[in-house]
């Protein structure tokens, strides 16, 4: 497969704004971070269909492919952000474009629900993409300062990545001992769990699998990690990179549950390779931008993840 890179980012460069899944809660949201990129020096178009409403998505699957293909369709667009996640985005897999990302490559960032759209864009069009801040949760407001800097880095250098480095005094803890090299693939478990099985699901072979989740209760959880041992995920792997399970907890503690901990321990028997957990990405404010698709090596014995190749072009 022939992998692409976007152009990097410059400024003056034209944004296009989506919402494949759920719409924006509150416009004023949507205009902050719209305020915030062009103060950076960047032009924004919003989709023309980003205020439509469809149940709890924002349009229906037409609307919403049709504004993501119209950025892709579009030699101005530089860049296509998602202004959120929430749910519905493998809905619009079908509808999707693949032969306009391959021609002219875009910067695509987004996490949760979008990564069904990044992993659909690796499998069909060898596009790296961007899981990382999205505009109204996390640059809208109060933007935090790490992750801020490690998005625009990535998006605007060149230069080889390097490490992914972690928030000062919370280190990558090591959970299987070793050194491993593959492609960063993942991020959202429920989303990969979605799309297996499908045509927009890529191949995990050798890959350095990142997982992270939200709001999922610990069954389900349990769940979803033992889909991917049953179909056989995790026994091809190269290496293993848990980010953030938030407000993952118990629904009723005073029933017998297992916890993250010994979920997490299980799966580790299913998977032997080199392993690491308390990645800084997932549904927290400080995290760092993955490129999703890119040859990094994993050293778990000294906590070390390093992207050996540029992001962009």
């Amino acid at each position: 497969m022939k992998i692409l890179k976007a152009p990097r980012l410059r400024r003056g460069d034209l944004i296009g704004l989506v919402a494949p899944a759920s719409p924006p809660l509150d416009w004023t949201h949507v205009e902050r971070g719209v305020r915030y990129l062009e103060s950076l020096g960047y032009r924004t178009r919003l989709g023309p269909h980003l205020q439509a409403r469809h149940g709890y998505l924002a349009g229906t699957d037409l609307q919403r492919a049709a504004d993501f293909n119209a950025f892709l369709r579009d030699p101005q667009v530089r860049a296509i952000f998602a202004v959120r996640g929430g749910y519905g985005t493998p809905r619009l897999l079908p509808l999707i474009d693949y032969g306009a990302a391959r021609r002219d490559p875009k910067i695509v960032v987004g996490y949760s629900d979008i990564t069904a759209l990044q992993m659909a864009l690796w499998r069909r069009a060898g596009l790296i993409t961007f899981a990382g801040p999205m505009l109204v949760a996390d640059l809208a407001g109060h933007r935090d300062p790490f992750a801020e800097e490690q998005f625009w880095r990535l998006l605007t250098s060149t230069g080889r990545v390097g490490e992914l480095p972690q928030p000062e005094g919370a280190p990558l803890r090591q959970g299987h001992p070793g050194k491993a090299e593959g492609r960063l693939l993942g991020t959202n478990l429920s989303l990969l769990c979605a799309s297996l099985g499908t045509p927009f699901s890529p191949d995990y072979r050798q890959a350095l699998l990142v997982l992270e989740d939200v709001g999922e209760q610990l069954h389900r959880l349990d769940r979803m990690l033992t889909q991917l041992r049953n179909a056989g995920v995790l026994r091809r792997l190269s290496g293993l990179i848990l980010g953030a399970f938030t407000k993952c907890v118990p629904n009723d503690r005073t029933r017998p549950f297992l916890s993250q901990a010994e979920i997490f321990a299980d799966m580790l028997e299913w998977c032997p390779q080199p392993a690491v957990d308390r990645f800084a990405f997932g549904h927290v404010a400080t995290k760092v931008t993955i490129p999703l698709g890119c040859l990094a090596r994993l050293d778990a014995d000294r906590g070390r993840l390093e992207v050996v190749e540029t992001a962009v072009s």
